[in-house]
């Protein structure tokens, strides 16, 4: 249970944050910061939907870890990895054609990864883990 209200806690956090950087912010919004706070809204809509997931089942007695969410959490990684990588050659290639701060292209492949992740999250847990 204490995990859960972590994940709740941390996605708060990452919201008042985002807030505030949003409205402190001086300078006109550019369409990269627009791109970005949309990503980490997703990111953090993803968090709290797992929350919530974790939540109903704790609720209902189910166990937190089982086989079959740990088996989906590794094909997850593995197929998040494999794509994260593709990402990052893209990134690289935008970089040589762009001239954008450094920051700009770490912050957006983070968070690429972090919405790469999530889709296949969803993809491998609504489409099912075949056995092998």
């Amino acid at each position: 249970m204490k995990k859960i209200v972590i994940i709740f806690i941390v996605a708060a956090l990452v919201l008042v944050t985002t807030g505030l950087w949003f409205f402190t912010s001086r300078s006109g919004f550019k369409l990269v910061d627009l791109v970005m706070y949309g990503v980490i809204i997703v990111v953090v809509g993803f968090a709290l939907f797992v929350g919530y997931k974790r939540l109903t089942s704790v609720r209902k007695g189910e166990p937190a870890e089982d086989e079959l969410s740990k088996k989906v959490l590794k094909r997850t990684a593995a197929f998040s990895y494999y794509i994260s990588l593709y990402l990052w050659l893209a990134v690289m290639y935008v970089a040589d054609k762009t001239d954008y701060e450094t920051h700009v292209y770490i912050s957006a492949g983070i968070l690429g990864m972090a919405v790469i992740y999530a889709i296949c999250w969803l993809v491998i847990n609504f489409r099912g883990v075949r056995n092998e």
